[in-house]
């Protein structure tokens, strides 16, 4: 039988209320975390990168995926001093390599890398999901955020329903949907105010999805390379949610977007983040086929479901529930092992991580980054190493 996937857990750091010795318990082996407390753009020193490692390691675990190295507003805009983060992080990426971190996640989402309306929406059975709700973030777009241009983008009946929607909240509640919308920095708890998220909306005039594909190509061709004499497997993270928001352009939300990365720069260093959260929330990604078309570029895999809703809501599903069939996901997945065995490859244990969770029990007793529970990540854990067992065992015994 080859390798099982990867179990990891991702941990924010040092003041993550889910601490090391927790996740150790849950059964994962790797940590995906980041340097956080690092300004964007800016070099990870090789003794920084230490430094975590260390931490993790004396806890038994180790380093296996970073995510992410964020990517500079600069370089996704293509202002002047592209060229200078660029180098930045090859500099970055060199010093992780000379630590053993050999495969990084990252994102080219505008401004914000995931956006939901609630962050503590309510289950029947009383646990507490995420949610992005439609008529909540047209109401923030239109009447909150006031964002010019927007008026054309929500037809009449959209426009209406976001108005009611808005009427049926309370100041306060007003408050929340702003937080939990400006809540999408990069790796933070900051939240935005509006007129800093307008000037970061500004930055974006003209630059449309071709401009932004574009961009995103030249900040591929430009790093790949280097990753790859590095022996670093980049792997892009889908868009959250797959589609535009506020105005922003998203270009790697389906089959063809996530072709289109890999073309723009072959190498086995160009690979994908498959989230099946992230592409689940459009009912046009084929789920498991994408796996079997795409799979030699996958290089990191986040597991969750979600439950789609009507005009483009979702809210986050246990991780075998949902509109997703978790099933032949995982079925694919396995599939695409027994093919890099059979071709002599040595990534068969591709990292695995339960994204996102609901809280559950004793969760509710901690302030934890919204998804990420200790005890709703670790039932999701346990589901998907029990449901990778059965589809081994079925298949190859």
């Amino acid at each position: 039988m080859f390798s099982n996937l990867e179990q990891t857990f991702r941990w924010y750091g040092p003041s993550d209320p889910v601490t090391l010795t927790a996740i150790r318990q849950t059964g994962a082996t790797g940590i995906v975390t980041a340097l956080h407390h690092l300004p964007t753009g800016e070099i990870w020193s090789i003794e920084e990168i230490e430094k975590r490692k260390d931490i993790i390691q004396a806890d038994g675990l180790t380093w296996s995926v970073v995510e992410s190295v964020n990517i500079h507003e600069s370089i996704r805009i293509a202002d002047n001093r592209r060229e200078e983060y660029a180098e930045k992080y090859i500099t970055t990426l060199k010093n992780l390599s000379q630590a053993g971190i050999k495969i990084v996640c990252y994102n080219f989402m505008p401004v914000l890398d995931w956006t939901r309306t609630d962050i503590d929406y309510r289950l029947p059975n009383g646990a507490s999901a995420l949610r992005f709700h439609s008529p909540a973030w047209m109401a923030f777009d239109l009447y909150i955020l006031e964002r010019e241009g927007a008026y054309k983008e929500f037809n009449d009946q959209q426009q209406q329903d976001a108005k009611i929607y808005l009427d049926s909240l309370t100041a306060e509640q007003k408050k929340t949907l702003t937080n939990n919308v400006m809540a999408g920095l990069p790796g933070t708890k900051d939240v935005l105010t509006i007129d800093e998220f307008k000037g970061h909306l500004e930055k974006y005039r003209g630059i449309d999805a071709d401009q932004l594909r574009k961009n995103l190509a030249w900040f591929l061709q430009a790093i790949i390379p280097e990753a790859e004499k590095l022996g670093i497997k980049m792997c892009i993270h889908p868009d959250d949610p797959p589609f535009p928001i506020f105005g922003l352009p998203r270009v790697v939300s389906t089959e063809s977007d996530l072709l289109g990365v890999v073309n723009a720069c072959p190498s086995t260093s160009n690979g994908l983040t498959f989230c099946t959260g992230s592409l689940g929330a459009r009912a046009d990604n084929d789920l498991p086929a994408m796996i079997e078309r795409l799979g030699k570029h996958i290089h990191f895999l986040h597991l969750r479901n979600v439950k789609r809703e009507a005009n483009g809501s979702f809210y986050e599903a246990d991780h075998l529930g949902g509109s997703s069939d978790m099933y032949a996901i995982m079925k694919s997945v396995i599939c695409e092992q027994k093919r890099r065995e059979e071709n002599g490859r040595d990534d068969i244990a591709i990292p695995m991580r339960p994204d996102h969770g609901h809280k559950l029990l004793d969760d509710f007793n901690y302030n934890t980054y919204p998804g990420y529970s200790a005890i709703g990540r670790l039932k999701g854990l346990a589901e998907l190493r029990g449901l990778e067992m059965g589809i081994k065992n079925t298949l190859y015994q």
